[in-house]
């Protein structure tokens, strides 16, 4: 099992997704493409590709020039029925690649919030054993419209499309199921003084905030990278 990972953005790591992908044996073939990395021509050499997260957002290609190659490159994943991942700024890009429209800056959420599942998610292979409802952690400011055929399985009080599947095994999350708990702490000192602009109690509340929704966030987060690796 190969699996291409793109990281966008200082920082981001796999976390959960790395864990599960770690059980299954799976070869990482990471590409930082924002560095100068290049990316395969197509999806040839990988078994699935996940897209990780990222400061910018997803029509911000004058910085990012590599992202239409990467557009491309995800529908050629589809094309081939390789399971494909997208977390947060991976899932805006997701929804863009396959004709989505990005809204930026309306729909901002930090930290633990609740997501609830569809009625579709009952019966997705990912998400069926997930509770209803359920804690998970959230950065982000952008949203997206979803996709012609694209199946939305969650939604929060903010952004109604949290998590959609295309075809059989291409994912868009918008919520980080990947941050466990020292994820969202590393994330907390390595981002400390972006947080601190916007969220400036974030320190005072990161204790109280981790022990009450920890332990669930963590549990749905790597169950659902189990179910999804499964998927490849």
């Amino acid at each position: 099992m190969r699996v291409l990972v793109v990281q966008n953005y200082d920082n981001t790591g796999l976390g959960q997704v790395g864990a599960a992908l770690a059980e299954a044996g799976a070869d990482l073939d990471l590409r930082r493409p924002y560095q100068g990395d290049p990316l395969p021509e197509d999806a040839g050499g990988h078994d699935a590709m996940v897209l990780l997260g990222g400061g910018q957002n997803a029509l911000a290609d004058e910085d990012y020039p590599y992202f239409p190659a990467l557009l491309e490159l995800t529908r050629d994943f589809a094309d081939k029925d390789r399971s494909v991942l997208g977390i947060c700024l991976g899932s805006q890009l997701l929804a863009r690649a396959f004709g989505g429209d990005n809204h930026i800056g309306c729909a901002t959420e930090f930290g633990w919030h609740k997501v609830s599942l569809t009625p579709a998610a009952k019966s997705d292979p990912v998400l069926a054993a997930l509770p209803e409802k359920f804690p998970i952690f959230e950065w982000h400011d952008d949203t997206f419209a979803l996709p012609e055929n694209a199946v939305r399985l969650a939604g929060s009080e903010v952004a109604e499309n949290q998590a959609f599947r295309l075809g059989r095994a291409v994912y868009g999350f918008q919520f980080h199921f990947e941050a466990d708990t020292p994820m969202v702490r590393d994330w907390s000192t390595s981002f400390a003084a972006t947080i601190a602009e916007r969220h400036p109690d974030w320190n005072d509340r990161l204790g109280d905030e981790l022990a009450r929704n920890g332990p669930d966030a963590d549990a749905a987060g790597l169950a659902i990278a189990r179910a999804w690796v499964a998927t490849i």
